[in-house]
């Protein structure tokens, strides 16, 4: 029934369009005198995902009446005991839920299944998701810890987890994280950016504890942001990131003299390559501007990453 996630909707404009398909596609796929259409019997797994893919969508945008047919539908066809199906249901209860006491009534119910089901992935998946949502951030990252631990090939997980850390400002956890995201996914450039942008903040903030160190994570940062771009050579944040760092690195280290020290210089990174590429990434950036202020009007997907483009380039 698709894969396992943490917080299950698709992005706005997509839940959008399925929520509004929503009538319509149960409409045609009525239940009639006390039975269920025939395709409900039928192990296409793609009819299953359709009537998932609405159900979130429907949560999302607040059809809370649709998302409940969808959820019957999906509880006949599986049973109430099916994992998928009872995380499915959790997260409904969550979204209607109507405060807090009614949260944490589902928080609840959720830690009895998992005392007779401790592996039940789903239930263990929305548990941390609504510790997270209640602000509930310790009790959060102690879970997935947990849950890592447990199952240590979950990429997602990884990439929770780091998410967390960082809106502690604990850097050096969250790029720990990535780096094993990583391991599981090696060639998944998101992930190669990611980590690189964790590492640049780190670099730039106070977690740095010398000039050294900043420049070590600056540039690991930098070959993070190259590697995603050798992945996918189209891929913008990439080469924000490309730009960002290297325009950062050409004007408070590569610039400097030898000292006796050896400080200020890497010397494993050549400042002329460092150059050409952030002419590149200014060059890929200039056209992706001029590209997406003729494909895209008005707001919309896009939209802040042509904005943040913008503003860099403006300055660099």
């Amino acid at each position: 029934m698709g894969s396992q996630n943490l917080l299950g909707p698709a992005d706005p404009a997509t839940s959008l369009r399925l929520s509004q398909e929503a009538p319509g596609f149960l409409r045609n796929n009525a239940i009639s005198n006390g039975r269920f259409p025939s395709f409900l019997k039928s192990e296409n797994m793609g009819d299953w995902i359709a009537h998932e893919q609405h159900l979130l969508a429907c949560l999302r945008t607040g059809d809370d009446k649709s998302a409940h047919i969808f959820l019957d539908r999906l509880t006949a066809r599986f049973g109430p005991s099916n994992e998928r199906v009872m995380g499915l249901r959790g997260l409904y209860q969550e979204a209607v839920a109507e405060d807090g006491k009614a949260l944490e009534g589902v928080l609840h119910e959720y830690d009895e299944i998992l005392e007779k089901q401790p592996a039940n992935v789903p239930i263990l998946k929305r548990r941390i998701a609504l510790l997270r949502s209640m602000s509930r951030i310790s009790d959060a990252i102690s879970a997935l810890v947990e849950f890592v631990e447990a199952f240590p090939t979950d990429a997602e997980a990884w990439c929770e987890l780091a998410d967390l850390y960082q809106s502690q400002g604990m850097s050096s956890q969250a790029i720990f994280c990535v780096e094993e995201a990583l391991l599981i996914a090696p060639n998944a450039w998101n992930l190669h950016a990611l980590l690189g942008e964790l590492q640049y903040i780190a670099a730039i903030s106070t977690h740095a504890d010398s000039e050294e160190d900043q420049q070590r994570l600056l540039v690991n940062s930098f070959r993070q942001f190259c590697r995603s771009v050798e992945l996918c050579d189209d891929y913008l944040r990439g080469f924000y990131g490309i730009k960002v760092t290297s325009s950062y690195l050409l004007d408070h280290y590569l610039q400097k003299p030898d000292n006796k020290s050896g400080k200020g210089n890497d010397k494993s990174l050549s400042k002329d390559v460092v150059e050409r590429l952030n002419i590149l990434a200014t060059k890929k950036l200039t056209d992706a501007v001029e590209k997406r202020q003729l494909d895209i009007q008005g707001p919309g997907p896009g939209q802040s990453e042509l904005a943040a483009v913008q503003e860099l380039l403006k300055h660099h």
